[in-house]
């Protein structure tokens, strides 16, 4: 299992940095955020050291996200929030900060100050369909 020596996610799982630990198996841990938006805000992270989406492998992937899945639900069952994000982000302009790839459970309230509005108004389909077909041949097999 990779790690990076400079790492925090990777010292949490290694024991080195304590956490309230939520969950735990073979690949992924969850815990809670020490630097919360609300109450419930809590993590799941691969127990290897993954960079970003781009570099985790699709098994870490996988096991995170069932990770992320389960402990959503005991969130909402606890917190009883009015909604609930799970957020993933890769790189400083998208937000990472703690660069081993994560993903935030992220109960929300309504009206809290929370954002992810970017108006949702209707795009040029020219442009979006010209956009899928580079995308559609930069797809990996």
């Amino acid at each position: 299992m990779s790690s990076d020596p400079d790492c925090i996610f990777c010292k949490i799982v290694a024991g080195e940095i304590p956490c309230f630990k939520l969950y735990e198996d073979d690949q992924t841990i969850a815990f809670m955020d020490i630097n919360p938006f609300s109450d419930g805000h809590c993590l799941a992270v691969p127990k290897a050291h993954f960079k970003d989406v781009f570099s985790i492998s699709p098994d870490a992937m996988a096991a995170t996200a069932r990770t992320a899945a389960r402990v959503a639900t005991a969130v909402d069952a606890t917190v009883q929030p009015d909604g609930l994000n799970l957020i993933q982000a890769n790189g400083p302009a998208a937000g990472q900060t703690v660069f081993h790839f994560h993903f935030h459970i992220f109960p929300r309230a309504d009206g809290d100050r929370a954002s992810l509005d970017w108006g949702h108004s209707p795009g040029n389909m020219d442009t979006i369909g010209a956009l899928a077909e580079q995308i559609k041949e930069n797809l990996a097999d």
